[in-house]
């Protein structure tokens, strides 16, 4: 089910009424069947792999916790549920194994790691073996498995993640109910696509029923909307442009593929965070706060700021529970350096199963270390010369982008070579192509409507983002009604006018 679809406006209508209509347990429930139902709408058969992977990780941070405090947890447990009871009986019988709480915690990641791995890597990597082998002269015996990769798995299995490592760390106490873990594992607006939420900000807010609120459900409204528009107004008019250069890069002429690459980079952006604003609207409309996962990205001023504003709950995931782990920087500069290159070549390969999506988290990689060793050469020049900030802003910003814009050709080439064809072959060509300067007018252009409605449409975001740095539309249009009901029908307009309706699945479906 997605979120630009006939089908979830239905599922949306009747959600809200049966969610503030009932209390307690019973909205729990209605959340969580509701998530279930938005998840198995794909394919039914991949719930049972989400509710493993919930009752596998709740019950290891009831044994984690029960290492720590068998008394105590073992009261909390036969005062609980029945569920808490059985499982309180089959953790202090594994307790009788003696495992440590490091090694507890080990197993869980082995389990998460291991279904995530079958899934979304098993046929990548047994691709690879066979073409070593292959290589070697010799000839490979088996076939290889084709197998579904469930939607949001990437999501669902980080965010589950946390919670074990989060109670393994004593940073957040165990959860005893099954239901309200579950609940905030599936919950159907961040399910599939993020931002990736975690227990520690998550699950406290689920100890009291949220009251409807107009002024959450009308800033809810107004982000659901704008996520709309830059989704089916933006994203998905830019789309088909896009998917043109990267089929055929060697028919079109320079400026052509360089419109196809930028218009990309809005794309994806667009996708994404549209997915975000939705979600976190539902959820604010819920009572819940989500946190933010897109701030303004291609205004960054260096790789380090991009990170801090583009998939941040996602970036912030790997700096927590890899970057930091290995050393972070306290190991010297070549162990700072080892670790954001290995940080980001796991960043690429988590979007997907293909060496496209690695080299994507290599340039970054590389561009995060060159910036350490560049930054304060840059910032003695610019004091040096006198140059106005301004200007220095506005150049660092350009490199930002334009870097970005190279790395963004190999991540949608990796799309490419998910569905079968030539990644690096599709980026050579669009790389190639801009390069060669052949055709760099105006006049060698296809499509001039096209391009013409896609810049219009960016010229209205970027617009938006300026602007709403220093009037914040959304806290505004809570404020005054007329406002509000004013920007409502603006963006209602602005998507019934440029928007392209075919329930087009999100880009981050796939990863």
């Amino acid at each position: 089910m997605v979120f630009n679809s006939l089908t979830f406006l239905i599922f949306i209508l009747l959600f809200f009424p049966l969610y503030f209509g009932t209390k307690g347990r019973w909205r729990t429930w209605v959340c969580l069947l509701a998530s279930y139902l938005f998840y198995g709408w794909w394919d039914w058969r991949f719930l049972s792999l989400i509710v493993f992977s919930t009752v596998l990780d709740w019950w290891f941070g009831l044994w984690i916790s029960y290492n720590d405090a068998p008394e105590e947890t073992r009261n909390r447990c036969e005062k609980g549920s029945p569920v808490l009871r059985l499982f309180g009986n089959l953790t202090a019988w594994a307790q009788s194994f003696g495992l440590k709480r490091a090694t507890i915690l080990a197993f869980s990641m082995v389990m998460n790691l291991g279904v995530l791995g079958f899934f979304k890597y098993f046929g990548f990597f047994a691709d690879n073996l066979a073409e070593l082998i292959r290589s070697l002269g010799m000839t490979p015996s088996w076939t290889t498995l084709h197998i579904i990769l469930p939607v949001g798995i990437s999501f669902y299995t980080f965010q589950s993640m946390s919670y074990t490592i989060d109670v393994y760390r004593r940073e957040i106490p165990w959860e005893p109910s099954l239901l309200k873990f579950a609940t905030f594992i599936a919950l159907f607006p961040q399910l599939v696509a993020g931002p990736i939420v975690r227990a520690a900000d998550f699950l406290y807010q689920m100890s009291e029923d949220k009251k409807f609120d107009w002024n959450r459900w009308n800033s809810g409204m107004g982000r659901v909307l704008w996520g709309l528009f830059k989704k089916i107004a933006i994203a998905d008019s830019l789309a088909p442009f896009v998917d043109q250069c990267f089929a055929a890069p060697e028919t079109f002429g320079s400026l052509h593929l360089l419109i196809g690459v930028v218009f990309y980079s809005f794309q994806i952006y667009c996708d994404f965070s549209g997915y975000s604003d939705i979600a976190i609207g539902l959820a604010r409309m819920m009572g819940y706060n989500f946190p933010e996962n897109f701030r303004t990205p291609y205004f960054s001023k260096s790789f380090s700021e991009f990170w801090t504003r583009w998939h941040i709950s996602l970036s912030t995931w790997l700096r927590d529970y890899l970057y930091i782990p290995l050393g972070g920087n306290r190991q010297g500069k070549w162990g700072t350096y080892k670790n954001n290159m290995l940080t980001m070549l796991l960043g690429g390969l988590w979007h997907g199963a293909n060496w496209a999506f690695v080299f994507w988290g290599f340039l970054h990689g590389l561009y995060l270390i060159v910036q350490r060793i560049v930054s304060p050469v840059w910032r003695r020049f610019v004091r040096g010369i006198r140059m106005p900030q301004l200007a220095a802003d506005g150049i660092a910003i350009l490199t930002v982008y334009a870097l970005t814009l190279l790395a963004w050709i190999y991540f949608r080439s990796g799309s490419v070579g998910l569905a079968g064809g030539d990644s690096f072959g599709t980026a050579n060509a669009m790389i190639s192509g801009i390069a060669s300067l052949e055709g760099f007018h105006f006049g060698a252009v296809i499509n001039k409507f096209q391009v013409a409605k896609g810049m219009l449409v960016i010229a209205v975001l970027l617009l938006v983002e300026i602007s709403n740095l220093r009037i914040r539309w959304n806290v505004r249009q809570v404020e005054q009604p007329a406002l509000r009901m004013a920007l409502f029908c603006t963006i209602l307009w602005l998507i019934a006018f440029f928007g392209s309706f075919g329930a087009n699945a999100f880009i981050y479906f796939q990863f």
